[in-house]
C-alpha cells in the first residue's frame, strides 16, 4: 500500500488541454444552489477546468443511488456524450456508491465538491504544515469511502513488509494503513501546533500586539498584506491563491507596532476534514488582539460571505474579540462612506486607497499598551526619560532653555507619571 494508491483517488484529467467538466447539483432548498454553482464554477476554473453543462434536479432528499435521480443521470449522459465531457462535478457530498453508479452509467470520471476543495488545496498546499493539513483531510474524507471508491478489494492480503496474515482482505489492510498514517501525521500536526501555541504565548508575554486577517476567500486579503507590509504574498484572482499563515510586523500611527497574520480563505459550505484540518492555523484569529473581517464590496454575496466567516470565527471562540470591518475592492465597487456600517473602513488595498483611515482603526481597536505623548520634560526627570527610551520609544527629543521636548511612546506603566509634563 503506498501513498501514491489514494493520490490518484483525487486526480481527474491531467492532461495539457483543458478538462471539461459537467456540473451537477441538486436543489433541496437547504442553501441557494445558483449561488453555490457559481461557486463551484470557479473553484473548477480554479483547478484547472472548464464548466462546459449543468445540471440541477429540484428533489427534498438525494436518490441513494445516484443523487441525482435516474432521469437526470440519463440526461447527464446525453450531455456527456455531446460535450465529450471529461469528468462531472457534484456540488455536494457524495457517498462511494453513489459515486460509483455514476460512474459506471456514464464511463467518465465523478468528483464531489469536496473532493474538488481537498484537490485544489493540494496544488496549492507549499508548506510541510500545510501539506500534512491537506494530507490529513484527504484521508479523513477518502476513509468511510474506501470499500465503494477501489476496486478488487476482495483479494487477501499478506504482503511482505505489511502487518496481517493470510485472510486479512485488502480492504483491511487499506484502512490500517489509512489509520496508521493519519495517526502520524495528526501527532505531527500536533507538535507543530504546539509550537505555534507557544510562539503565540511568548507573542502574549513580550507584549507584542496581534491583528488576524480573516475573510472568504478571493476577497483580496493577500493584496492587502502586500499592501500594508511588503510581504510579497502570492496574489492570484483565483480561490484558495495562498494557503499558508504570513506574519509581518508593521508600524501604526500612534508609534506602536502590530503583528500582522493572514489567515486561510474560507468558502461557503467548507468541508468539516478542511475546517478541523487547518484549525490551528485558523486559530490565530481566536489569539489576536484585533480580527481584521476583509469583504469583497464589490460581491453580490457579501452578506453570505460574510455570515459564512462570522459562524467560522464564532466557531473558533473568536466572540469578544474587536473586529473591523474592512470593505476592500472599492476601486470597483459602488459603495459610498455614508453607507458604512459601524466600525467598518471602505478600501482599495490595489490601489492603496484608505490603508490610513485603515491603521487609524486598528489603533484605536487596539488595547492600549502605549501612548504616543509629546513632552516637557524638566532637566531634573532624566531618569523618566530614560525608562520612556526603554520601555517604549523616543522619536525625537530636543533640549531647550525650559527643558527636553520629547516626541515619544509611552509604555502604559509610565503614563501616569509623563502626564503632568505633557504638551499639546
Amino acid at each position: 500500500m503506498t501513498e501514491q494508491n489514494f493520490e490518484n483517488v483525487f486526480n481527474y484529467n491531467r492532461e495539457e488541454k483543458t478538462p471539461k467538466i459537467l456540473i451537477a447539483a441538486l436543489d433541496t432548498g437547504e442553501y441557494d444552489v445558483e449561488r453555490s454553482v457559481a461557486e463551484l464554477k470557479e473553484l473548477i476554473k480554479t483547478a484547472g477546468g472548464e464548466t462546459v453543462a449543468e445540471v440541477v434536479q429540484k428533489r427534498q432528499t438525494p436518490d441513494s443511488a445516484t443523487c441525482i435521480g435516474s432521469g437526470r443521470l440519463e440526461e447527464i449522459k446525453r450531455l456527456v456524450e455531446d460535450f465529450e465531457v471529461d469528468a462531472i462535478v457534484f456540488d455536494l457530498e457524495l457517498t462511494a456508491t453513489q459515486i460509483r453508479n455514476v460512474e459506471d452509467a456514464t464511463d467518465v470520471e465523478v468528483i464531489d465538491r469536496t473532493m474538488l476543495i481537498l484537490d485544489i488545496f493540494a496544488q496549492r498546499a507549499t508548506t510541510h504544515e500545510g501539506s500534512i493539513q491537506v494530507e490529513i483531510a484527504r484521508y479523513r474524507y477518502l476513509l468511510p469511502r474506501l470499500a465503494g471508491m477501489r476496486k478488487n478489494l476482495s483479494r487477501t492480503g499478506g504482503a511482505v513488509g505489511m502487518r496481517g496474515g493470510p485472510g486479512e482482505t485488502k480492504l483491511e489492510l487499506d484502512r490500517r494503513y489509512i489509520r496508521s498514517r493519519i495517526d502520524s501525521l495528526s501527532r505531527e500536526l500536533k507538535d507543530i501546533a504546539a509550537r505555534r501555541d507557544l510562539m503565540r504565548k511568548r507573542r502574549k508575554k513580550d507584549g507584542i500586539l496581534t491583528a488576524a486577517i480573516v475573510g472568504y476567500t478571493n476577497v483580496g486579503k493577500s493584496t492587502l498584506m502586500n499592501a500594508l507590509t511588503e510581504a510579497g504574498v502570492l496574489v492570484e484572482n483565483k480561490l484558495f491563491a495562498t494557503l499558508e499563515t504570513t506574519s509581518r510586523s508593521i508600524l501604526l500611527p500612534d508609534g506602536r507596532s502590530v503583528m500582522l497574520t493572514d489567515t486561510v480563505g474560507l468558502i461557503s459550505r467548507l468541508p468539516h476534514h478542511l475546517v478541523e484540518a487547518f484549525k490551528s492555523t485558523l486559530e490565530e484569529a481566536a489569539s489576536a488582539d484585533v480580527i481584521l473581517h476583509v469583504c469583497d464590496s464589490s460581491s453580490d454575496d457579501i452578506a453570505e460571505q460574510t455570515k459564512v466567516t462570522e459562524e467560522l470565527l464564532s466557531e473558533l471562540g473568536c466572540d469578544g474579540i474587536p473586529v473591523i470591518t474592512v470593505l476592500n475592492k472599492s476601486d470597483i465597487s459602488e459603495w459610498s462612506e455614508g453607507l458604512l456600517p459601524e466600525n467598518a473602513v471602505l478600501i482599495s488595498a490595489k490601489e492603496g486607497r484608505g490603508l490610513d483611515e485603515l491603521l487609524k482603526k486598528l489603533s484605536e481597536a487596539l488595547p492600549e499598551t502605549a501612548r504616543r505623548m509629546k513632552l516637557r520634560l524638566p532637566f531634573s526627570e532624566a531618569g523618566l526619560l530614560a525608562k520612556i527610551r526603554a520601555e517604549g520609544g523616543v522619536f525625537s527629543e530636543e533640549y531647550t532653555a525650559e527643558g527636553i521636548e520629547v516626541d515619544a511612546l509611552v509604555d502604559i506603566k509610565l503614563i501616569h507619571s509623563a502626564e503632568k509634563y505633557a504638551v499639546q
